[in-house]
């Protein structure tokens, strides 16, 4: 593998992971879906046309198509694990506010303490 290569997949992790640790939204969403819709058609190519993957992958200085696809998938896959988990963060800290509002809303109000009187769960 080219020192050209390895810096190029380095600079993509590092892009990855910057992207993954922002906030997301509407343009993340559609950076991923675009993304994934790249890689279906990447897949579906490298069925049709092997020949092509070879190509590129000797162009970067990789000596098979085959390795080629599996640096990129790698890639791919660690893209997909930091958007799972940045997802999954999110949600552990909506989950945890909601169940804060909800333990909240459900706590007697001091009135009702003073008067010995309680609402019914």
């Amino acid at each position: 593998m080219t020192v050209i290569f390895q810096t190029i997949v380095v600079s993509i992790v590092i892009v990855i992971a910057i992207v993954m640790m922002r906030n997301g939204g509407a343009r993340h969403q559609a950076v991923r879906r675009i993304l994934m819709m790249l890689f279906v058609v990447a897949a579906a190519s490298s069925v049709f046309f092997p020949q092509i993957w070879t190509t590129m992958a000797r162009l970067v200085g990789i000596g098979r198509g085959a390795d080629l696809l599996l640096y990129l998938t790698v890639l791919f896959f660690l893209g997909l694990v930091m958007s799972t988990y940045r997802r999954f963060r999110q949600m552990d800290t909506q989950i945890t506010e909601l169940a804060r509002q909800l333990a909240l809303s459900q706590q007697p109000k001091p009135e009702e303490l003073d008067s010995g009187t309680s609402r019914p769960a």
